[in-house]
């Protein structure tokens, strides 16, 4: 079973144009206007093995809140559109990331309920050129987009680097994990993963 999507998103204030894969191996063509946001969606993309083509364009004269927060919106939206009714995935994934001094660890369940819990805090506001108070937007965007439930938390760390790539990363690895095919899950394909309701929700 190949699951893969499209989704464009054309708004007054972005631009953005998706293709994913995923069961890839994590090649990726990436191309937003802030070099360090681009370099955490290429981690993302190779840490969890997906195949994304991902191209935005914004309103960065206004600021970054429109792009980064409709990035995650979109990259939710294309994976939703991907796994359809989810039937068969594991649902749930994890994975505690290290980074040289940092550590951070990535929560995810496919439920259909988004709810985001953030604990990520930065030295600086920005990271190469990208405003980290953004990336609480992205993440919630994703939540919505896709419908799931997401738990974020660095533990340590010094460098605001190594923490947004870490979490990235993390990030990349535990939707691996959650989309992923569980055999048993295949097996009784008619049901759908959720504890006793019979439906995500």
């Amino acid at each position: 079973m190949i699951r893969k999507a499209r989704f464009n998103r054309e708004t007054r204030e972005t631009n953005i144009t998706a293709y994913l894969k995923i069961e890839g191996s994590g090649q990726h063509r990436i191309e937003t206007p802030i070099g360090f946001f681009t370099h955490l969606l290429e981690s993302f993309a190779f840490h969890g093995r997906f195949d994304l083509n991902f191209s935005a364009k914004g309103d960065l004269n206004v600021d970054q809140h429109h792009l980064v927060e409709d990035c995650g919106l979109v990259l939710g939206r294309l994976f939703g559109r991907a796994l359809g009714k989810a039937k068969g995935i594991n649902r749930a994934g994890f994975f505690i990331m290290p980074m040289d001094e940092a550590l951070a660890i990535v929560s995810i369940d496919l439920c259909g309920r988004p709810y985001l819990q953030y604990d990520v805090k930065f030295r600086r506001r920005l990271c190469g050129k990208l405003d980290t108070d953004t990336l609480p937007d992205f993440f919630q965007a994703f939540a919505s987009g896709v419908m799931g439930n997401i738990v974020i938390k660095t533990v340590i760390g010094r460098s605001d680097h190594h923490k947004a790539e870490a979490t990235f990363k993390a990030f990349g690895r535990a939707l691996r994990l959650a989309c992923s095919l569980d055999p048993r899950e295949v097996k009784a394909i008619a049901e759908l993963p959720s504890s006793l309701k019979g439906v995500i929700d």
